[in-house]
């Protein structure tokens, strides 16, 4: 079989990847294991342009929310699915400096189109416990990550462009025009793995960093919350028929991606500081995020192997990052677009290959 590029991984990197290469005339193929357990699968999916305790805008917020929201809602139409959701976040204020600085932050001319009138906490009294004010962020999001990237593997396999096993990097032959892997030629290969890069013999060199991040997901019957709260460093995003994604935690130092028993007890005392409401655990998850120490993405070729390529390092914001960056890589490969300097790897040497 012969394609244009091979992509491995199907996360939401790859999926958002194969979409854009497609669209501009480029045929396909996705090799992916079962992803059921991937850092694109337990991710919230929130979109929140204002981030930090001292209220700052995303990296280059201004051109990802847009671009984004515009990707997912072609995706909706082209897949036949609903898993893009505007959701404005309420973040709790819990003192009156805060809710100085929240109301000095949203004055400021570049913050008017994300930044609400804050909301007393009047309104929440009988759901959540008080706090003194809420501040409404807008232009916020929530993609329901694992809902999206079901629908775009349903599509991969109508039109015969998935295989649903481990890549053996062994297999790969790289020749001077092409490359081949197993019954496979294609013009290059594109690598989508999320944390699992640090196996990848080609970009194993890459500064990694890599957080474990644990949440939990709960029933919460008559909550009915249309939006998205975070109080005591606690998300709790709503997923539909009474579920929520409550989280996360942050790890650095771990030994695999299994749940424990302490970040549950973590999570379900930040969440009993927050929630009035009866609720019940029914899924508690982990994953390790492919985060990166410049929080910046890894865009780009290999240093020796032109036919090979990364796309990775979206870190805690892949749903706001990846369609941006996808769209971008695939004008570089396909169109010769200039490579942005911000996430190219070769901003990192090469020390191994």
């Amino acid at each position: 079989m012969k394609v244009d590029f091979l992509i491995v991984g199907q996360g939401l990197a790859g999926s958002l990847l194969a979409h854009f290469l497609e669209t501009q005339g480029a045929s396909i193929f996705v090799i992916d294991p079962d992803g059921s357990g991937s850092a694109s699968r337990r991710a919230a999916g929130l979109i929140n342009p204002v981030t930090g305790r001292y209220f700052v805008k995303s990296w280059r917020v201004d051109e990802l929310i847009p671009f984004a929201r515009e990707t997912y809602r072609t995706l909706e139409q082209q897949l036949g699915g609903s898993f893009f959701h505007e959701r404005c976040i309420l973040r709790a204020l819990g003192s009156a400096k805060e809710e100085n600085d929240w109301l000095a932050r949203a004055g400021d001319p570049g913050y008017l189109a994300y930044m609400g009138d804050h909301t007393k906490s009047e309104h929440f009294q009988t759901l959540l416990y008080p706090t003194l004010a809420y501040g409404q962020t807008l232009q916020s999001a929530q993609l329901n990550v694992a809902i999206f990237l079901d629908f775009f593997q349903k599509q991969l396999i109508r039109k015969n462009e998935l295989s649903k096993n481990n890549f053996n990097y062994n297999d790969l032959k790289i020749n001077r025009a092409a490359v081949v892997y197993q019954d496979i030629e294609a013009r290059g290969v594109i690598f989508c793995e999320g944390f699992g890069a640090i196996h990848n013999p080609f970009f194993n060199y890459l500064p990694f960093r890599g957080d474990k991040g644990e949440a939990l997901i709960v029933k919460i019957p008559g909550a009915d919350f249309e939006q998205i709260v975070k109080q005591n460093n606690t998300f709790i995003a709503p997923l539909g028929n009474d579920l929520y994604w409550v989280g996360a935690t942050y790890e650095w130092h771990f030994e695999n991606d299994t749940p424990t028993e302490k970040a549950r007890l973590e999570l379900l005392e930040r969440l009993d500081t927050v929630l009035k409401m009866p609720y019940e655990v029914i899924e508690h998850w982990a994953a390790i995020r492919p985060t990166v120490k410049d929080r910046r993405p890894f865009l780009g070729q290999h240093p020796q192997f032109q036919q090979l390529w990364i796309f990775n390092g979206l870190g805690t914001k892949g749903a706001s990052l990846a369609p941006f960056w996808a769209h971008h890589l695939s004008n570089v490969i396909l169109e010769d677009a200039i490579l942005d300097p911000e996430v190219d790897i070769t901003r990192f040497n090469h020390t191994k290959q």
